[in-house]
């Protein structure tokens, strides 16, 4: 069968085995390097390092080993990795039940929400009145705070073709780097804003406990919404023949429910661009322009509701989902990071740092702000760990929530996950993530940024006025 194939297509299975391959063995070498160094504990991601140490070996690096074919396939990776950690998202995990849930979640939403659209506002206005008079950049480049710190890694790295099309050159790399800078301001920056809160009295359950004894807790333990530890009981020698299969099975059963959610989102998008193909306008260039893996995660949401309809829950696995989304999240960053182009970086490292610290004050100033007025009495926990999510990722929340409530007393963890189950479909690399570029290049980056501040507006209004509600009914 192999002799019957075409020299070409054997020629490029060789490439894509050999691509995959050296990805694999980075990320295996990284994550062995990033263990001793204890990476983990500080909430950042040994795919970093591994992307990293792909660099180095890259064509343009300092030890150029591998050929231009391999990174050439690395650089198709994101986008197909991103549709399969959003199709997984949303199976191993059992549905809110969304009665009731409005009230007591409603200020966690509108803190998030007000988060992720003043990101917007403050990326429009930075390249308005700053960036575009004197360097003259482009105006999608506003979205660039929304779509590395809300979104992270693997939003920059699918999101950046879509970015160059639109005429932002080296999007990805500067994504990328955005995201690394927020990464590591979510832990410093946070670890700072932790002690502070301390000293001003702000945490509600205000005992101390060392750094050492914090990041050796969240080291042991498995963070509820990033990662399931990878560690299956197949020891050779130990593991029973059926008991293997079994657990083939279950991983054959998985990988297929996983497919049915990506197979739902492409005739999803299907159907939405057969829809869009006589409409024109904006419309139909956003349906275009649409990636599948928003899509993926209404199928995921649609796989896991028929499951719980029908009583089959079973058939899904907690782990095999979580490992197959953090196995996939982990190749995407480090081939997208193996794939920077630095001399990008370099040139445009000013509109960066304007962004990047752009991004970071309104942060700041929402959850020292506005967090006391609206949330609850817990509000410090519960906003330490929507910083670390809307500046670096969900476990750099959870580390930071760790260091301001380290009995785990508050009710932040509760509300913060069912926030991510409501609103990731939106924010965060979702659709609202995907359609802003997009909108920017249609309508114009002020009707964007106008749009993006009147929300802004309404949701803060909107959780102060139930916050004075909340005190005057009590």
């Amino acid at each position: 069968m192999i002799a019957a194939l075409a020299p070409g297509a054997l020629e490029s299975l060789e490439w894509g085995g050999l691509a995959l391959a050296d990805l694999t063995v980075l990320l295996v070498i990284g994550g062995s390097i990033g263990g001793l160094l204890g990476m983990k504990r500080w909430g950042l991601p040994e795919a970093l390092l591994a992307g990293g140490l792909g660099l180095m070996v890259a064509p343009g690096g300092l030890v150029p080993l591998l050929p231009e074919r391999v990174i050439d396939l690395w650089d198709q990776l994101p986008l197909p990795l991103l549709t399969l950690v959003f199709a997984t998202l949303l199976l191993g995990k059992p549905l809110p039940k969304l009665g009731g849930l409005w009230r007591p979640l409603s200020a966690q939403v509108l803190l998030a929400l007000t988060l992720a659209f003043g990101q917007f506002v403050v990326g429009g206005l930075a390249v308005l009145f700053v960036l575009q008079p004197w360097l003259g950049v482009s105006p999608v480049m506003a979205c660039l705070i929304e779509v590395a710190y809300e979104g992270g890694h693997g939003s920059a790295a699918a999101m950046g073709p879509t970015y160059e099309r639109l005429g932002l050159e080296g999007a990805q790399a500067l994504g990328l780097a955005m995201a690394t800078v927020g990464l590591l301001a979510s832990t410093v920056v946070g670890g700072l804003v932790v002690v502070l809160g301390r000293a001003r009295g702000w945490l509600m359950f205000a005992e101390a406990l060392p750094i050492e004894e914090v990041v050796a807790i969240v080291e042991e333990e498995t963070p509820p919404l990033e990662e399931v530890p990878m560690d299956l009981p197949l020891e050779v020698g130990t593991v029973e023949v059926p008991a293997l299969w079994r657990q083939l099975a279950d991983w054959a059963v998985n990988m297929a429910l996983a497919g049915v959610a990506v197979l739902i989102g492409c005739g999803l998008l299907a159907g939405l661009r057969w829809a869009a193909d006589g409409s024109g306008g904006v419309f139909a260039m956003v349906i275009d322009a649409l990636p599948v893996f928003p899509l993926a995660l209404v199928g995921s949401l649609l796989v896991r509701l028929i499951l719980e309809k029908t009583d089959q829950t079973q058939w899904v696995s907690t782990t095999i989902q979580g490992q197959t989304g953090t196995i996939s999240a982990d190749l995407l960053i480090t081939a997208a990071t193996a794939c920077l182009d630095l001399s990008l970086l370099a040139h445009d490292w000013i509109p960066l740092t304007v962004l990047a610290l752009a991004g970071l004050f309104w942060n700041l100033a929402v959850i020292l702000l506005l967090a006391p007025r609206i949330l609850p009495p817990d509000w410090f926990e519960r906003a330490i760990i929507e910083f670390g999510q809307a500046t670096g990722v969900a476990a750099s929340g959870l580390l930071l929530l760790r260091m301001a409530d380290p009995g785990d007393r508050s009710r932040a963890v509760t509300a913060f996950s069912i926030k991510q189950l409501l609103l990731q479909p939106l924010l965060a690399g979702g659709v609202i993530t995907v359609v802003a570029p997009l909108v920017v290049d249609g309508w114009g980056l002020p009707a964007w940024t106008g749009l993006c501040l009147a929300l802004l507006l309404l949701w803060i209004g909107l959780g102060l006025w139930l916050a004075a509600r909340a005190r005057a009914a009590s």
